[in-house]
Formats: C-alpha cells, structure tokens, sequence
C-alpha cells in the first residue's frame, strides 16, 4: 500500500454508501432494464466491501505475523 492509498476501512464504508445508495436506485427503478443494473451493482458493491473486509484481516494477520514473540521470562 503506498501512501496515496486509502485505508481499506475507509473503502469498505465507501462500498457499503455505494452498495446502499444502488438498492435505493432498485427500488425506484421504472423499468426491468434499470433495476437489473441496479442490482447487478449493488451486488457488486457488496462483493467489494466483502472482499475488503478479507483484505483487512489478511492485513491483520501478517502484522501480528511480523511481530516478535514474547521475551521469555
């Protein structure tokens, strides 16, 4: 991750806004053409946040990976 990268906590939430504001989007859809997009983005949306949510305990994971073990006392 560089530093222009934004944390992946910051993506989720932009994914889940997007995800919402796409089933908001279906329910007004005047047309099967419409809501079938709506949907297909929304889901997609979704697969995103979930796939983030793996990337940030992937994340987690190795940061704890890296750290020494405990001094023996």
């Amino acid at each position: 991750m560089t530093a222009e990268d934004p944390p992946t906590q910051e993506l989720k939430l932009r994914q889940l806004a997007e995800e919402r504001a796409e089933r908001e989007r279906l329910a007004d859809a005047e047309n099967a053409a419409d809501a079938e997009r709506h949907l297909r983005r929304a889901d997609k949306a979704s697969y995103l946040r979930r796939k983030l949510e793996e990337r940030r305990r992937s994340e987690r994971a190795a940061r704890f990976d890296d750290e020494p073990p405990p001094a023996a006392a």
